[in-house]
């Protein structure tokens, strides 16, 4: 069964870094950081899927 709030997290990740990319920000914008906040959200979703 698809993970649909797994994907989203990685959807709106991956659509903020391109968006970075883009226009070239830099680390401490809100984008980067939102960025970074949804990694540590992946990071602990997929660690309490594995047990």
């Amino acid at each position: 069964m698809a993970d649909l709030y797994l994907k989203k997290l990685e959807s709106e990740r991956k659509q903020l870094w391109s968006i970075c990319r883009m226009k070239g920000l830099p680390r401490g914008t809100p984008e980067r950081q939102r960025i970074e906040a949804l990694d540590e959200a992946i990071a602990a979703h997929k660690a309490k899927q594995a047990g």
